[in-house]
């Protein structure tokens, strides 16, 4: 069967949407087979390539898409509890992988029968994320990787993780890495959940003792893992802080309901608040629109790092304005036990919850110091700090 050509505008995309559901009840069968044949049929995101869940379309074509689908009621791939597979795995795999891991491994992603994580960060490596420590050593076809990862947000409900690991110690920390996909229910590998402020295991510490990873697994050359370490990373920015939500979504959605409702919590210095607030949601939210194209055609670059600081920060100073404007109501929370997080609209927490939860804003995804001097150096073009170790074997570095 020929496959269609690219559609060409938001028309010919719905176009193609109809005709896959004259041939598909949106409503009436087996959610996980619908799933499967919009992705064979190409109208998983049409910007990904032929044979691989898209038809080669313009990266602006993928939200009318989706629209149209919506409209029909037709199930989606829960993306918000798969963050990683599609915000990062998939765009990795895209840039990096080879053809028969793109096959092996974007269906299922996609259609959310395999759910991702990452193992990158670990309890002496998170900022500096070059100088990881957990090791990778080649016997045969396969690596043996040994070693800790932290933070690692979903490794509780993952069946695959995008993991980076040192291969050569005497090489410097940022050459001597490669990058590898690990199987989570391999032998030897350890999810321990982790308890943060708002009560929630929502982050695991991962041990890896003796990990098998075939070579096959491997995305990228040995010794090139920073090259997609780093592609990764910029996607992983702007998945964090470069998503598109409609106009007064988000944070600043809720605090803007509450003060047209309840007139009887306006004070002047709240007003002038509530009002830059507002003013800064709606430039990130345009200025997210932009990025998300280029995250879509698979263009992410250091303009990512500037909407992930700026999504942090706006979070944090609109849930502390929230708490401002409820005064003593604010400080009811009482939900501390311990349990895995539950994934939906932070409009649906408390005010507590979310003012809690915003204190990680500027931590995951790369904390806020770090964003800043990579915008100081590749957007602004400003001299970089000194790096004594960059040409150090990482095996002679101080830990």
């Amino acid at each position: 069967m020929t496959a269609p050509a690219p559609p060409q505008t938001p028309a010919e995309a719905r176009r193609l949407v109809t005709a896959f559901l004259a041939d598909h009840d949106p409503r009436g069968g087996d959610d996980l087979e619908f799933l499967r044949a919009r992705f064979d049929a190409g109208l998983a995101r049409v910007s990904w390539p032929h044979g691989l869940g898209g038809l080669g379309a313009s990266s602006a074509l993928d939200g009318p898409v989706d629209d149209a689908f919506a409209a029909a009621g037709a199930p989606d791939n829960r993306p918000h509890s798969n963050i990683i597979g599609l915000g990062m795995a998939a765009p990795t795999l895209l840039a990096f992988g080879t053809p028969d891991q793109q096959h092996r491994w974007l269906r299922p992603l996609w259609t959310h029968e395999d759910v991702w994580c990452q193992l990158f960060s670990e309890p002496g490596a998170g900022s500096d994320l070059a100088a990881v420590a957990t090791s990778a050593v080649r016997d045969g076809d396969d690596w043996v990787v040994n070693g800790q990862k932290v933070w690692t947000s979903l490794a509780h409900e993952s069946r695959w993780a995008l993991l980076v690991a040192r291969t050569d110690p005497k090489a410097p920390k940022h050459r001597g890495l490669t990058y590898f996909v690990c199987d989570m229910d391999a032998p030897g590998v350890d999810v321990r959940p982790l308890r943060q402020i708002t009560g929630e295991t929502e982050f695991n510490e991962v041990f890896l003792d003796d990990v098998r990873v075939p070579d096959d697994q491997r995305i990228g050359e040995v010794g090139a893992g920073w090259r997609v370490t780093q592609g990764t990373l910029m996607n992983e920015r702007v998945a964090i802080g470069g998503a598109t939500p409609p106009r007064e979504g988000g944070p600043i959605g809720t605090l803007a309901q509450h003060w047209r409702e309840h007139p009887e919590d306006r004070t002047a210095g709240l007003h002038d608040e509530v009002l830059r607030l507002w003013v800064d949601a709606e430039a990130l939210r345009l200025t997210s629109a932009r990025l998300t194209q280029q995250l879509l055609a698979g263009q992410p670059g250091p303009e990512g790092s500037g909407a992930k600081l700026a999504y942090a920060s706006l979070a944090q100073r609109t849930s502390a304005a929230e708490l401002g404007v409820l005064g003593g109501e604010a400080l009811r929370y009482d939900d501390w036990t311990a349990r895995r997080p539950v994934v939906g609209d932070l409009a649906e927490r408390t005010p507590g919850f979310r003012f809690l939860r915003a204190k990680a804003n500027s931590i995951e995804g790369g904390t806020s110091e770090v964003l800043r001097n990579i915008i100081a150096e590749r957007v602004l073009g400003l001299p970089g700090e000194p790096r004594a170790d960059r040409d150090t074997p990482w095996e002679d570095l101080p830990r």
